[in-house]
């Protein structure tokens, strides 16, 4: 049997209507709101774009959206959360090796 693995991938529209297509890496869900952690799955002349973007969701006249999180204060506090998921996942893939 083979484990299989499909990422979970979105698509966002920005304000000029341009579609941007991203993985969903992580999710936090806490009092603060539900945020997710997002690489692109933009390709370029020089590569994959390497950052991966945090984005809040938000409800705007009734709607869902997703939005980057402005705070910085906020921002830096989930990186460290969303940086320790990626380090868990990491080691839990260097240890079935």
């Amino acid at each position: 049997m083979t484990n299989e693995f499909s990422p979970d991938i979105i698509t966002l529209i920005d304000e000029d209507g341009k579609e941007h297509v991203f993985e969903i890496l992580d999710t936090i869900e806490d009092e603060k709101g539900v945020f997710y952690a997002l690489f692109p799955k933009t390709y370029t002349g020089t590569g994959v774009d390497s950052n991966y973007y945090i984005f809040e969701l938000i409800e705007d006249e009734g709607e869902q959206l997703l939005a980057e999180v402005q705070d910085d204060e906020l921002l830096n506090e989930l990186a460290e959360i969303f940086e320790s998921h990626f380090e868990d996942l990491y080691e839990i893939n260097e240890n079935n090796n």
